[in-house]
């Protein structure tokens, strides 16, 4: 059974001071979170084993030391902090109920999931340069994309993210002191499911999250379209259907991880804003699922089309399986 705290609700609507407040989890479906626990903590298990052996691979396999690959541990180490920012809460609240969470938790586990989700849509973009450069410019690929170039990139991506996602807490810690409720009907503290709860004029933070939310993934994924079309016109020049096909190939890693990273953003967000019959539950489920989808994806998109990484895992299983019957 889980706990009840009668000072959650503030009556009347009367508007107070909160230092605290009440995630529930997958609203409308309480009685399943038991049952739910068992999914969401298996998808947790894999996406923390598949990135963590991303990492391991490209750290051993010096012939992955290339900047496609240091992209995808970026990756790798952004999925990581992504799931790990919601999913030890989420499956708390499962297990034990433990739905209380202070307010500066709140905030910083909002700044870590709209930060990294930013930082994530920046390597793609980057990843999307680097695919550029290798299909049409390939002679200079190595010299233009070096390691410290690769290193820059990713920091650009870091630095991007926090600057636009910062002031996102900063507005509610600064603007918005009082709320109407402490309960926040959703398993993780997403900006609007606490901006909605406050009292006051909450127009500068909405206005804020859709203008950083435009930035992001309209403009990032407008650029992304760009340089394929770019990439695409060069494919087609290529002489043979052989030659086509081989180089289109190179992208399709690429392509596949973009298309996992931002169709359920996209699903998620026009659910929110036009799925006003949608039950809530539904909303929250699509919430955490653009958090763990990705995570659990990438490793497995990468190790299947990446014949280095394939085969390198598959001696390291071969080695072990060997070492286990002698």
């Amino acid at each position: 059974a889980y706990p009840t705290l009668p000072s959650m609700f503030t009556p009347n609507n009367a508007c107070s001071v909160s230092t605290s407040f009440w995630l529930t989890g997958i609203p409308g479906l309480e009685s399943l979170h038991i049952w739910l626990s068992i999914p969401f903590g298996s998808m947790y298990l894999v996406a923390v084993v598949g990135n963590v052996t991303i990492l391991a691979m490209v750290k051993m396999e010096h012939s992955l030391h290339q900047p496609m690959y240091f992209f995808l541990c970026m990756l790798a180490v952004i999925d990581l902090v992504l799931s790990s920012s919601t999913m030890p809460k989420l499956l708390s609240i499962f297990w034990f109920g433990s739905c209380d969470i202070g307010l500066d938790a709140c905030l910083t586990q909002m700044f870590f999931v709209h930060c990294f989700a930013t930082v994530e849509s920046g390597i793609f973009l980057a990843m999307a340069f680097d695919r550029y450069v290798a299909i049409c410019d390939p002679l200079h690929h190595m010299s233009v994309l070096t390691h410290a170039v690769v290193g820059r990139l990713g920091l650009a991506a870091l630095l991007r993210g926090i600057i636009y996602i910062g002031p996102l807490p900063l507005l509610i810690r600064l603007r918005l002191p009082l709320y109407r409720t402490q309960i926040i009907a959703h398993s993780y503290c997403e900006h609007m499911a606490v901006v909605t709860l406050a009292c006051g004029d909450t127009r500068i933070n909405n206005l804020y999250g859709m203008g950083i939310g435009f930035l992001v993934l309209i403009l990032d994924s407008l650029a992304i379209s760009a340089s394929y079309v770019m990439i695409f016109r060069a494919v087609l020049g290529l002489s043979t259907p052989d030659a086509r096909f081989k180089t289109l190939g190179a992208c399709g890693s690429h392509i596949c991880a973009i298309l996992v990273f931002y169709i359920p953003i996209a699903v998620s967000s026009l659910t929110h804003r036009f799925g006003h019959h949608v039950p809530p539950h539904i909303h929250i489920l699509l919430a955490n699922f653009y958090l763990l989808i990705p995570p659990i994806l990438n490793p497995v998109v990468y190790a299947v089309r990446t014949k280095q990484i394939r085969e390198r895992l598959l001696h390291i299983i071969k080695a072990g399986t060997q070492e286990g019957i002698y």
